[in-house]
């Protein structure tokens, strides 16, 4: 059980099951925005759903693995352009997640996954509030 306190009073406490469901709806609302950006942009396929589903599997792993090294790396050069390029460690994981793939997902060049990685970003977070966050919170 994980419990939530705010002012030193328990607010909300989460089970195991409702976090493992969480978990699997952001999975797959990941999985369905990469499903939208490889019908929208060009140069970015992803062979199947399930493949789809792997692909945010990966990247979520690498979020949590990488990420915080790359931001870290990327510092200096974020705050000189003053955060335009942050989804530059964006790019970055997809392209690591593209090679780990292989041929089931694809990504080419340097120019587009940027904005590819922006318009995920915003897709995700969009629909995270409007599907995940009332369905968890109806529990």
């Amino acid at each position: 059980m994980a419990k939530i306190y705010k002012n030193g009073q328990e607010i909300k406490t989460y089970s195991r099951k409702d976090t493992l469901i969480t978990m699997l709806l952001e999975l797959i609302v990941s999985a369905l925005t990469l499903m939208l950006a490889s019908v929208i942009f060009k140069g970015f396929y992803i062979e199947n759903f399930m493949y789809a589903i792997l692909t945010a599997l990966l990247i979520s792993v690498l979020n949590a693995t990488i990420r915080p090294l790359l931001v870290m790396l990327t510092l200096p050069v974020t705050i000189l352009s003053l955060g335009i390029l942050s989804p530059i460690v964006n790019v970055i994981i997809l392209k690591l997640a593209s090679a780990l793939m292989g041929s089931s997902f694809i990504i080419k060049g340097w120019i587009i996954p940027f904005f590819i990685s922006i318009f995920i970003s915003i897709v995700t977070s969009t629909l995270n509030g409007i599907i995940v966050k009332p369905l968890t919170e109806r529990r």
